[in-house]
Order: C-alpha cells, then sequence, then structure tokens
C-alpha cells in the first residue's frame, strides 16, 4: 500500500513533480511492482490527479477518505475488509525503495511464529551532522534487541559526551503492519508526543506496542523538499 496525499504540507504537490520524465509517485509505484514481493501494490489517495496518472499506467488505485491525519488511518481504510496478514506501507516519496530491504523486513514477520511484533521498519545509519540535526530528517533509537525506543526529528541520542561513540539511525518511510495492528491504529487516538513531533510510529510507542527495526545499507533519497528533489533528479541520471 502506497499512501498518496496530493497536499503535502512541506511540499505541496510533491508526488507529481517529475523524476525522470515521470511523477515521483508513478516512481514510487514502479519501484514497489518490481520489486516482485508482493502478491498486490496499490496507491491509496484522496486525489484525483494521482489516481489518473497511477490508472494511465495500469495500476492499482483505492480512493479513500480526505480526512486522514497519517498515511496509516489511510491504509487502514483501504484494507479493513480485505482478506491479509501482512501490509506494508511503502511511503509515495520513496521512489528509491528496493527488493533487498523490504525482503528483509518482510521475514521478519515470516520468522515471528509468536506473532509478537506489531509493526516493523526500516533504519540506515548516518553519520552526517547536517543529517542528523535536520528536522526532515526523522531519527530512531533502539534497544539491544533492535525494537524502536522513541522517533525524533532532533538528534537522538544527544551528544553531551562527545567521547562516547553511538551510532545514529535515520528512520526509513516504510512500515510493516499485521492487519490486527493496523485496524487497532486506527482506533486508537492520536496522544501527544505524536502530535508534537508529525511521526505516527510513535503512536504505537505511546501505546506500548512493539516496533522491530531492521537495518539497511541501501542508501536513498525521501522526497520532503525541493532540495531533496533536486538531489533525487541527480541521482536519478
Amino acid at each position: 500500500m502506497i499512501p498518496a496525499r496530493y497536499q503535502a504540507s512541506r511540499f505541496p504537490a510533491k508526488l507529481m513533480q517529475d523524476l525522470g520524465g515521470k511523477p515521483v509517485i508513478v516512481r514510487t509505484y514502479e519501484a514497489a511492482v518490481n520489486t516482485k514481493l508482493f502478491n498486490e501494490v496499490y496507491v491509496v489517495t484522496d486525489s484525483p490527479i494521482i489516481s489518473d496518472v497511477i490508472k494511465e499506467i495500469g495500476g492499482n488505485v483505492i480512493m479513500s477518505k480526505t480526512t486522514h491525519e497519517s498515511g496509516s488511518d489511510r491504509i487502514a481504510e483501504a484494507v479493513e475488509d480485505m482478506d491479509v496478514d501482512v501490509v506494508i506501507n511503502v511511503q509515495g516519496d520513496e521512489p528509491f525503495i528496493d527488493a533487498e530491504s523490504l525482503e528483509k523486513i518482510i521475514n521478519v514477520f515470516k520468522n515471528d511464529t509468536a506473532k509478537e511484533i506489531d509493526l516493523g521498519s526500516l533504519m540506515t545509519p548516518i553519520t552526517d551532522w547536517d543529517e542528523i540535526s535536520n528536522p526532515n530528517t526523522v531519527k530512531v533509537i533502539v534497544d539491544h534487541q533492535d525494537f524502536a525506543l522513541y522517533f525524533s526529528r532532533s538528534p537522538i541520542p544527544y551528544p553531551r559526551d562527545k567521547e562516547v561513540e553511538a551510532p545514529y539511525y535515520k528512520h526509513k518511510g516504510v512500515y510493516v503492519f499485521r492487519k490486527r495492528a493496523l485496524m487497532d491504529f486506527k482506533k486508537l487516538p492520536m496522544l501527544p508526543l505524536e502530535a508534537k513531533e508529525k511521526i505516527e510510529a510513535i503512536r504505537f510507542l505511546e501505546y506500548g506496542r512493539k516496533i522491530k527495526m531492521v537495518e539497511t545499507h541501501v542508501t536513498g533519497i525521501e522526497i520532503d523538499t525541493p532540495e531533496d528533489l533536486e538531489r533525487a533528479r541527480k541521482i536519478w541520471k
């Protein structure tokens, strides 16, 4: 499932911007399909404009309400009546998503026979301080088993002691849900930490759910700003 909102607050119409001759949302959809990991791939949108460009390439579209607070809420509406066990949410601004990273996180659920994991997601190591301190880059810290402790737009951990080595991880815009966890997400009210940071995964942590993070070294660009788009265009070339 690829949630796709036309009016993004930081970069309106970003999913319709040109990336190598096609809109960003089309590139993301094609990347997800080309992994060959999924039974079906859908774009879930409230925008007729986005719907039309996906239908033009023969893609699957589900129209949703316009009132959702997050992409996960949008997907929860779309899959409510579907007979599925696990739902993968790839953000619409992730045109560089790759099969290797997705397969790693899908295998987490295949191996979770006790069904203890509610949600899985990806993280990649980062070392550049400009990126670490950039509020558009969501950071995550994990415990010794790679379960998420917290997500933030601030640098976490804070480097008070410069002598202590601690890794920094960027949270990538991919979530894998058990369907029951996604249905719970839809019903749970947003709490202050999620509202403050504007990071939907925090809702799970605030309600005591487990998020398994999987490290990947495949880097790409999530297109949050016009500057990200220019970087993405250079990489695409």
